[in-house]
């Protein structure tokens, strides 16, 4: 299931020529003159393939984005296939051949309602895939755009170790893809009143990686004053995923999956990752790691003197408080772990054999002993007495639901009350019907991974076409409700809608929150009893993430 989630932000575009589109209108951004062209299916205009900054090349790929270019010629915004360099990954029956990966992939795309009208609310989508692979028009959002009359941008940013690679030196100084959502925001920042919007009311929102990125953008100084409010969908600053704990060891772990057989020492290091082609900088395989650490994802940067995306942890900024209060739409779904129900056959042994290889990469223990001790501990919470084991599965993923996504977005959500925001909608998306399919060995339907997001945007699933015609009533209803709550909140900082109970911001004890299910209502300590035993757990024993350790000249000659 995760491989399929992932695998499926590599799809189901639609592709236009400018002989399709007749109607037209252009505008002109800071760049230069772009011409956007009239949807077939939908009342908006769309923009694709807008350059927002320039990855830079050779021995800076691994640095900040440069500036847009600039161009006189009108830009014809047609172009729906270039996407950042990442692992080629396949579906039967899918043809991934209109896609081109390039270095220069730094391209944004928007969505706006057929309206004369001006200060539009805006709403920039970031793309999720583990960080790893995905681009910013995996999935549509272009019913969003007409619902309210909003503008959606979406766009690609660098990714795996092209983007995150964090060695802390001049030339790798971490965070470059984070960096280019920063500059994307900047860009809207400066260009988005050409398109009818108001650049003061700036919504960010994303799912799985997406939502981990909006969550750390809330707690950058790199990106503060660039948004008013946020929706992070199934993703959190605190998932164990969501930082580095410790850059270098993983720069020298994902080096030996690409074949690196040299020294560890880190100019060495920097060497070969510079050196070394886009197809195998992308190769490594880091989907189905026991731990879910994927190895190249943000991380807190060592000071060079240059301006830094994560100048500490998110843990630490969270308590301090260092951070703009703003209101959040922010929750998961009730069934996050079946992202990994695809290696359940694979897996359940090896969770019997030893658990604790499962245990979350932001965890640090005094001794192997105590290690297994917690595991033991957490093993017995979940299974009881039984094994991991076809009869179990459903503990399986409830186990992974609450390690990724729901502990770490309330712990999160936590830490923001202490500071000081009351402005947090809290909710467990938990819709099914009879097209979601059963859980392997039960009879149990539950939302998946980013089955909020899927509600929300185009299509029925993640790889359908637009056309919503042929769902069931239930589905449609879902869908409008959605929609409604979300574009409520993106043009006033609440979620209403008509037939949904009044939703209050959640406070002390996660309650209330809102269960968005066929018929929505309110809900009070989600997930208390399963949270409980991980806020004790990361008391314990979480293991802060640092900056790249560089050893000094001094320093190594002591070591020898």
């Amino acid at each position: 299931m995760w491989l399929y989630v992932v695998a499926c932000y590599l799809f189901a575009v639609v592709s236009y020529t400018v002989s399709e589109q007749t109607e037209s209108r252009v505008v002109r951004i800071d760049s230069g003159p772009v011409r956007g062209y009239k949807d077939p299916n939908e009342d908006i205009f769309v923009y694709y393939g807008i350059p927002y900054a320039k990855a830079p090349s050779g021995p800076d790929r691994f640095k900040a984005p440069l500036p847009s270019p600039i161009w006189s010629e009108t830009l014809e915004a047609v172009d729906t296939k270039i996407i950042c360099p990442q692992v080629p990954v396949s579906i039967p029956g899918l043809d991934s051949t209109t896609k081109v990966m390039q270095e220069d992939c730094l391209i944004a795309n928007v969505f706006v309602p057929n309206t004369d009208e001006n200060n539009l609310p805006v709403v920039v989508y970031v793309h999720g895939g583990g960080f790893i692979i995905g681009y910013g028009n995996s999935i549509k959002p272009k019913k969003l755009a007409t619902t309210k009359k909003i503008i959606v941008v979406t766009f690609n940013y660098r990714l795996a170790a092209h983007g995150f690679l964090c060695l802390g030196t001049e030339e790798v100084p971490g965070n470059a893809g984070i960096k280019d959502q920063v500059a994307l925001l900047r860009w809207v920042k400066k260009n988005i009143a050409s398109f009818g919007g108001n650049s003061d009311d700036v919504t960010i929102s994303g799912n799985s990686a997406g939502s981990t990125s909006v969550d750390l953008l809330m707690i950058s100084k790199m990106a503060k004053g660039l948004f008013s409010k946020v929706i992070p969908e199934s993703g959190a600053n605190l998932s164990p995923y969501s930082v580095q704990v410790d850059p270098i060891q993983n720069a020298k772990e994902y080096a030996k999956l690409l074949q690196y057989d040299g020294e560890d020492d880190i100019h060495n290091l920097q060497d070969f990752y510079k050196s070394i082609s886009y197809e195998l900088l992308q190769s490594g395989n880091v989907v189905h790691r026991t731990d879910s650490d994927f190895l190249m994802t943000p991380c807190v940067e060592r000071d060079i003197g240059e301006e830094r995306f994560l100048e500490d942890s998110p843990v630490n900024i969270l308590k301090r408080g260092d951070f703009d209060k703003l209101p959040m739409l922010y929750g998961f779904t009730n069934m996050e772990g079946l992202m990994r129900i695809d290696v359940f056959d694979s897996w359940k042994n090896k969770m019997n054999t030893k658990f604790s290889d499962f245990l979350p990469p932001d965890l640090q223990f005094k001794s192997e002993k105590q290690k297994e001790a917690v595991a033991d501990k957490i093993k017995m919470f979940y299974f009881g007495d039984e094994d991991v084991s076809d009869e179990t599965v459903l503990d399986y993923v409830n186990y992974f639901t609450d390690v990724l996504f729901a502990c770490p977005t309330l712990r999160s959500i936590s830490l923001q009350i202490r500071a000081g925001n009351n402005q947090i909608y809290l909710y467990e998306y938990s819709y099914v019907d009879d097209s979601t399919p059963v859980v392997p060995y039960t009879n149990v339907r539950g939302a998946s991974h980013i089955a909020q997001t899927i509600s929300l945007l185009d299509g029925v699933n993640l790889i359908s076409s637009l056309d919503e015609r042929n769902i069931s009533d239930d589905l449609r209803t879902m869908k409008y409700i959605m929609r409604d709550l979300w574009g409520n909140f993106i043009a006033t900082g609440r979620p209403e809608s008509v037939g949904v109970p009044v939703w209050p911001p959640v406070g002390d004890h996660m309650s209330p929150y809102m269960d968005l299910k066929k018929n929505p209502q309110l809900g009070k300590h989600l997930l208390k009893e399963r949270c409980s035993l991980w806020n004790e757990i990361y008391e314990n024993h979480y293991n802060n993430p640092v900056p790249p350790f560089i050893l000094s000249p001094s320093q190594k000659h002591n070591e020898l």
